[in-house]
């Protein structure tokens, strides 16, 4: 059945429908992302501040979302449950003690040459912490550590280059792929909350050995990660207690332990191991957990066909107040963008091409590397586009933009094949006959 569009005045709307346009450019707003769910009559109240009228997706109205009520308390926030019966859990805004305001104080050019060899250097150094875990022996972390703050430091500089280089990067191993990628992205989000570098080094370590637990689970389990029966998920959720009894002696920070030990807890209680939920669960635990969680939805373990990212944010939106916290799912967006760096696309006019980097005032405009022709035909050179700059002095109807998120691996788009920081084909025949 296809979606019918209505369109409605702001004061008509209702908890449960689905918001997909409004009377006003999206990037005029502050919702995170172009198309939500109507939760609470807080939504309301926001988009009657800035509109007169939206568009409804009929189809997508959900009976199952109810409206807040007040006076059930559950850890110092309210909570309740959807038609699916999963908890909602309402807690006070994010409080960061003394946050930290970053700029970019490098291009991403000049961050690429120096973040790709510690991306390299980060990728051994979990080989040789691993292999001495496999071996029995106890892991000296001081390398990782080491590789971890270099880690962080290229995140505040500028962290389009780290992202850039977790999603073209080729990984051997999924583990090692999955907890450097996860280490980015809490990083990214940690930056945007205004941690400190300190405690972006507790996230990024505790993220880089969040997965140390698994080397003990059976490789059945592991390759079956995404679809385990009652029985062996019993098996698989012990990889945290296992991580932690690994780290405990190893010397690394109480905080990096809480990490590990956090990072699969949930909002609302359902995660594991120990089930706690809201203001119980430290707060880089959560932002570890949300990364991780994203990862696994863009870079699954199996062969089943990989979320695109513009989806992932989607999906990460509607479980705020669910398995994870509202204003720190929506910094997490913030953080990342609609079409997050590394994220491949169509634009209107049938290009196709990959995000290089984002602005937050400018969400729905990105920098594209264009890869390909209107026809889908790879050029021998990609080149730059800031739709932002694109699109300043056009009209609506002239504006170029996204058509639509494309899975990784789309046939004809490879990434690796560029030099994003000139967008010139590396097997260009001038290159090779220049060697």
């Amino acid at each position: 059945m296809g979606v019918r569009q209505k369109k409605i005045a702001v004061h008509d709307l209702e908890i449960g429908m689905f918001v997909s346009d409004l009377d006003r450019p999206w990037h005029q707003t502050p919702f995170p992302i172009q198309g939500f769910h109507i939760r609470s009559q807080d939504d309301v109240r926001s988009l009657v501040s800035y509109c007169k009228w939206v568009v409804i997706d009929v189809a997508e109205t959900r009976d199952s979302v109810e409206q807040h009520k007040p006076g059930n308390r559950a850890f110092a926030g309210n909570a309740r449950r959807t038609g699916n019966n999963r908890e909602v859990v309402h807690l006070p805004p994010l409080s960061i003690k003394e946050p930290v305001s970053y700029e970019n104080v490098t291009t991403m050019k000049k961050e690429l040459k120096m973040s790709r060899k510690v991306m390299m250097d980060a990728e051994a150094s979990l080989h040789r912490v691993f292999d001495a875990v496999n071996h029995g022996d106890a892991p000296d972390l001081r390398e990782v550590a080491t590789v971890t703050r270099q880690m962080v430091a290229s995140a505040i500089r500028n962290p389009d280059a780290l992202l850039w280089l977790s999603r073209t990067r080729h990984h051997d191993d999924y583990t090692y792929r999955h907890s450097l990628n996860t280490a980015v992205w809490a990083l990214v989000c940690g930056r945007q909350l205004g941690l400190n570098e300190g405690l972006l080094n507790h996230l990024g370590l505790g993220c880089l050995l969040s997965q140390i637990g698994k080397l003990d689970l059976p490789d059945s389990i592991l390759v079956n990660e995404g679809k385990l029966d009652a029985d062996d998920f019993v098996i698989y959720r012990t990889y945290v207690e296992k991580g932690v009894a690994k780290l405990v002696d190893t010397g690394v920070s109480r905080a990096v332990i809480s990490v590990v030990q956090g990072h699969r807890e949930r909002h609302n209680g359902s995660g594991f191991p120990e089930g706690v939920r809201g203001d119980r669960i430290p707060l880089l635990a959560k932002v570890a957990g949300l990364a991780e969680y994203f990862e696994t939805l863009i870079g699954p373990r199996d062969a089943g066909e990989p979320m695109t990212p513009a989806r992932a944010v989607n999906l990460l939106y509607e479980m705020r107040n669910i398995e994870f916290q509202e204003d720190l799912a929506e910094q997490f967006i913030q953080a990342i963008g609609i079409y997050p760096t590394g994220s491949l696309v169509e634009l209107t006019d049938g290009q196709r091409g990959i995000v290089v980097s984002h602005t937050p005032e400018r969400r729905l405009w990105p920098k594209v590397m264009v890869m390909t022709d209107r026809a889908h035909q790879p050029l021998r050179s990609a080149r730059i586009l800031d739709l932002a700059k694109y699109n300043e002095s056009r009209s609506a109807h002239e504006a170029l933009t996204i058509a639509e998120c494309l899975p990784y691996g789309t046939e004809g788009l490879h990434p690796e094949h560029y030099d994003v920081t000139g967008a010139e084909s590396r097997w260009s025949l001038s290159r090779i006959v220049g060697a």
